[in-house]
């Protein structure tokens, strides 16, 4: 009975001391060693230890209930890299720390981040921004801050902006400055932009040294540099472009984040004097507010800890420190307090090597997942770390005007460049216009956009280039005086341009001539030799008649050409004037000839068919209607056709036919006289392949690539000759091929000037090309270096007079056709129609052939009802005498067809009527049925004739 009590008793004390463990784990949390290692005697170095105090004090005082805490180790690291391993070492071999933030370089971090590696100890730093750290690829290395590639993208989309083309970065000479570079020429690649030369600045550098350096830049032609070093050496770097005149008008400086995110801790008098009208990449901090309330709150602890410290400003990686303390101190909650802190020492025997003594912490791989895994919205923003770092973000474009800097746009990795951050509109690429990223001061106090480059003002001129040519002055004429053996460049077609085109550009260049020749005045080489001179630096630009070509665009740029340019066969050229006497068929091509005459025949049948029954002077014997049709048809030619059409379906067939055989006409005259008075110019040879096919000689002028081209074709080094004046060209092609002359030329026609790869000269060269070229100025240069000396006929001017086709007027014939053809039809359908009786009370064993006979014959006789023959016959009827014949019974049609007629002759006006008072029934002849009817004497229709003499049976 009472072991009941006893278990219940001891119960109760065993849930006590559980609550009372409980609370005790509560009321002393387990601390955490972790370390800091900056430099302390830094204004640098005392804001990231305050911030990082801050972060823990912030966030333990928030949540009292943690089981854990951050016990902070703080080690003063100088700058120097060794002292900073050392620190590193001792902190893990000695103090067992499970974590290092810091160090502030990324210099001294390389090192570092393999020791942390080795002793799976995380180590977070806020300000080691050099891409090169990644390369290390160590899980326990975290950077609280952006990599530095982050911002190349938006140093390009910015050059992109604005059309330069050429850029120098200055950087430090140390991993810090050479770990950007890589990814920097990578973006520039991308949208074309070349890197001349890299200015790299020793960090150790005297003011001497600097001021060398910069003195080399102004010698060179591109003025946009991009400056990525720390602000130390910054502004150093500034003060000295100053005093050198590197901050005038003209110049464009681009700093990256290194110097932008810190421009708190310049001078204000330092940046009024030495860095207005610059650009920088500023990392953007989205909540104002609640920077501006960390601000104060910081800036009075600050001053508290430090009372010495002056001119120490709260910057962006200040506020990734406290990000960053927040981010170790949530992720050591989570791994919680239950784990063993301790370090596994490693069994090493007979080592002395501290670095292989020291162990490894038993947290450290689960402390890495629970950083990755930890997100927030942190003072910078939002806080995640993508692959161990900070992604990218949004950075502000400022511009320092004044004392202070002016946001002028933002980058966003989605939108790139945009005015506001509400904005998704991006800035054109291809724009050269500032307006988009707001108003800009640029050094020299202008807002007008500098181009990027200009000639160097040190009084240097540029060297041109020009080739040395044996004959062909007109193009560059360069002597040789022997007075003095030296070769001097007189003028020519090619440098007269230039010289337009240089008073055309927007500025002033000097230049001087050089030509292309040895010191006894023959020429140094090939074209290819002068334009690989120009490749090696040698001279800065080349002018003169150089073709451009494929493998020479790989070195240099061309401009654009300020004539037609290319290869072009020469061949001598023969009249092919028509003298024979049969020059009048060749106007028109055999097919067309006979379409013409088959049409004419046709338009004569079809008028024929239409008037038969209804015109005089379509009627009468076989042979005089055939006649007529053909006079009728082929007077059209020269509308001279006396005969009457009376049907307006033939009316409307020669009304159309008439505007073919204008159109025909017209056309054969203008080219027959083409033919018989322009002079006609035929090259002897058209194709390539005749002169390999016949083994003709061909020519080429000396020196010229033309020949590799003609060995490519297939010539041989035998069928090739040369010449070096229009004089050896005239006097190849009169000796002839046969005889050692040449049958054709090939000659290049260039005219192109030549500058370094992606030289900014080439591109405002070309622009000014193009506006003498619109103003005319150059064809009144080519007019007076070619036209003066002209002998031979402008071969443009000549007409080249080819033999009319059918293929020109096919679609003329072709309605003429239709009408032609719908006439017909409508006439025989109408015709068909009226004599429909005839196929209808036919006997039904009446063959067809018998039917269409009597068809045929009812066409062939008068069609009395028309109005013609009734016109002629009341006009008759008021004439001196008529004689009426009145029969009471019609008489049946002959055999031809004909109705019998009675005749009477008055003098020379003779009418014959025929009157038939009642029809006869239906007959084989293909009357009708109401033909028999009887009828009364007033309802007789008569039949008047005109009889004019004799004439046979109708």
């Amino acid at each position: 009975m009472m072991k009941t009590p006893i278990s219940s008793v001891c119960s109760l004390f065993l849930f006590f001391l559980f609550c009372t463990s409980d609370s005790t784990l509560a009321m002393y949390p387990v601390n955490y060693s972790v370390s800091v290692v900056l430099n302390f005697d830094t204004g640098f170095g005392k804001m990231g230890l305050s911030c990082i105090d801050m972060a823990l004090s912030d966030w333990y005082a928030s949540h009292p209930n943690y089981n854990t805490r951050l016990l902070l180790h703080q080690r003063n690291s100088p700058s120097d890299v060794v002292l900073s391993a050392a620190a590193a070492l001792d902190l893990i071999k000695n103090v067992e720390v499970q974590a290092i933030i810091g160090p502030a370089s990324s210099m001294q971090a390389n090192f570092m981040i393999n020791l942390g590696g080795k002793a799976h100890v995380p180590i977070i730093s806020f300000s080691a921004t050099s891409p090169s750290l990644t390369s290390i690829r160590s899980p326990y290395f975290f950077r609280a801050a952006q990599n530095d590639s982050s911002q190349v993208k938006a140093i390009s989309d910015i050059i992109q902006a604005f059309g330069w083309r050429q850029v120098v970065p200055m950087y430090v000479d140390n991993e810090f400055g050479e770990g950007v570079i890589p990814y920097l020429s990578d973006a520039l690649q991308e949208i074309d932009v070349r890197i001349p030369y890299r200015s790299v600045i020793s960090p150790t550098a005297t003011d001497d040294q600097i001021e060398a350096e910069l003195y080399k830049l102004v010698t060179m032609q591109t003025r946009v540099f991009i400056v990525h070093m720390l602000p130390s050496l910054g502004s150093r770097i500034f003060e000295k472009a100053k005093e050198i005149g590197m901050m005038d008008k003209g110049y464009v400086w681009i700093v990256t984040n290194g110097i932008s995110n810190v421009f708190g801790s310049f001078n204000s008098s330092f940046v009024t004097e030495n860095m207005q009208g610059v650009l920088g990449l500023k990392t953007h901090v989205p909540d104002k507010k609640k920077l501006e309330a960390f601000r104060v709150r910081w800036k009075k602890k600050f001053q508290q800890d430090n009372p010495t410290a002056i001119n120490v400003n709260l910057d962006v990686f200040g506020l990734w420190a406290y990000d960053a303390a927040k981010a170790l101190a949530i992720a050591v909650e989570k791994v919680g307090s239950t784990k063993t802190f301790t370090y596994q020492k490693m069994n090493v025997s007979g080592s002395s090597n501290d670095l292989e003594r020291f162990g490894v912490s038993l947290i450290g791989p689960q402390l890495v997942q629970e950083l990755l895994g930890t997100s927030f919205r942190g003072l910078s923003g939002d806080f995640s770390l993508v692959n161990g770092q900070l992604p990218s973000s949004t950075f502000e474009i400022v511009n320092v005007i004044g004392t202070g800097e002016n946001v002028v746009g933002f980058w966003t990795p989605e939108n790139g460049l945009v005015r506001n951050l509400h904005s998704t509109k991006s800035i054109s690429r291809s724009s050269a216009s500032n307006a988009s990223l707001g108003s800009i001061i640029w050094p020299g106090d202008t807002s007008s956009a500098p181009k990027g480059w200009q000639i160097p003002s040190n009084g240097k001129k540029l060297k041109i280039l020009v080739p040395l040519k044996d004959g062909y002055n007109e193009f560059v004429n360069v002597t040789y005086d022997t007075s003095t053996n030296k070769t001097k460049v007189i003028g020519g077609y090619c440098l007269e341009v230039f010289e337009a085109v240089r008073k055309a550009l927007p500025y002033d260049i000097s230049y001087e001539f050089y030509a292309y020749a040895k010191p006894d005045g023959e020429t140094a080489g090939s074209y290819n030799d002068l334009v690989n001179q120009v490749f090696l630096g040698n001279y800065d630009a080349a002018v003169g008649d150089i073709t451009i070509r494929a493998n020479r665009s790989l070195y240099v740029d061309f401009t654009l050409p300020y004539t037609e340019s290319g290869v072009s066969m020469i061949v001598p050229i023969e009249d092919s004037k028509s003298k024979n006497a049969w020059v009048f068929l060749e106007p028109l091509t055999w097919d067309l000839w006979l379409t013409t005459g088959c049409f004419f025949i046709f338009i004569g049948f079809v008028v024929w068919v239409l008037e038969h029954r209804i015109n005089e002077d379509f009627r009468g014997p076989i042979s005089y209607q055939v006649g007529t049709s053909f006079w009728f048809a082929f007077s059209t030619m020269v509308f001279s056709h006396r005969e009457r059409v009376v049907s307006n379906l033939a009316r409307f067939v020669v009304v159309i036919w008439c505007v073919v055989v204008l159109i025909l006409t017209q056309s054969y005259t203008a080219s027959l006289t083409s033919m018989l008075t322009v002079q006609q110019l035929q090259p002897t040879v058209s194709d390539v392949n005749f002169l390999l096919k016949n083994g003709d000689n061909v020519g080429y002028q000396e020196g010229s690539f033309v020949y590799g081209i003609l060995r490519q074709l297939g010539f041989r080094d035998e069928k090739l000759q040369t010449y070096n004046s229009t004089e050896d060209l005239h006097r190849l092609f009169q000796i002839g091929s046969t005889n050692g002359g040449i049958s054709a030329a090939f000659d290049e026609t260039p005219y192109f000037k030549v500058f370094p790869k992606d030289s900014p000269l080439a591109r405002d060269v070309s622009r000014a090309i193009l506006n003498v070229n619109e103003g005319g100025q150059a064809k009144k240069i080519e007019d007076r270096w070619f036209n003066r000396h002209s002998s031979c006929p402008d071969p443009n001017s000549k007409v080249s007079s080819n033999s009319l086709s059918l293929e020109s007027f096919w679609g003329l014939f072709l309605i003429a056709g239709v009408a032609s053809v719908l006439a017909l039809l409508i006439f025989a359908g109408t015709f068909l129609y009226e004599h429909k009786d005839m196929l209808i009370c036919s006997d039904s064993e009446d063959s067809s052939w018998k039917k269409l006979c009597d068809i045929l014959k009812q066409y062939d006789l008068k069609d009395q009802k028309s109005h013609t023959f009734r016109r002629e016959g009341q006009s008759q009827i008021g004439a001196e005498s008529v004689s009426v014949e009145q029969s009471p019974q019609s008489t049946p049609y002959t055999d031809h067809g004909h109705s019998p007629k009675g005749q009477s002759q008055i003098g020379a006006e003779s009418l014959s009527v025929e009157q038939s008072p009642q029809s006869t029934p239906c007959t084989d002849h293909g009357q009708s049925p109401r033909e028999t009817e009887p009828q009364q004497f007033g309802e007789i229709e008569p039949a008047i004739e005109l009889a004019q003499g004799p004439r046979g049976n109708q």
